[in-house]
């Protein structure tokens, strides 16, 4: 498997994954106590805002972004839309590198202004591994509150995108 192949299944995995949490954070906003539902859309937004500042970093680009995070969190439906939009430009994107663009290696500056230098595949891991953490962080909210919270799992979604993976082979 190439590093594309693999962060092409990633990327897809994560569109999928902040499909389900969108669809927990509704189920929040309609039962859960406020400042819950609040906490939990800042962290989601948070994850967001690091996605759109490495949208940003892998294209060499600048960004607007002086911070990772915001005091208020946008309302859960502009929040859908920018997850949804990034998760697909990351999708695209990925799938559109060649292995001398995945090893490139960009500088960069952070929000802080402190120096920053990863190769493209660096940066994209990271951006898969951090969306994932705070996703699990969201999802303890959840769980705490509802008593479940939406599947987030790799081998979960490749299952469901690939139901032939569960099959055993007949040799």
């Amino acid at each position: 498997m190439s590093t594309q192949t693999l962060l092409t299944s990633l990327f897809q995995y994560k569109a999928w994954a902040d499909e389900g949490l969108l669809a927990g954070l509704a189920d929040l906003a309609r039962q859960g106590p406020p400042d819950e539902y609040r906490m939990a859309l800042r962290v989601f937004n948070h994850a967001c805002i690091v996605d759109r500042i490495f949208v940003a970093n892998v294209q060499r680009m600048t960004h607007a972004y002086t911070a990772t995070g915001a005091q208020e969190p946008p309302l859960l439906q502009a929040l859908a839309e920018s997850v949804k939009e990034t998760d697909r430009w990351y999708v695209d994107y990925v799938a559109r590198l060649n292995p001398q663009e995945l090893e490139e290696s960009i500088e960069f500056t952070f929000t802080d202004g402190a120096p920053g230098r990863m190769s493209r595949e660096e940066m994209l891991a990271h951006v898969a591994t951090h969306a994932g953490y705070h996703r699990g962080e969201v999802g303890r909210i959840l769980t705490r509150l509802t008593g479940s919270s939406p599947p987030d799992t790799f081998t979960g979604y490749l299952h469901q995108a690939e139901p032939a993976r569960r099959a055993r082979s007949s040799a």
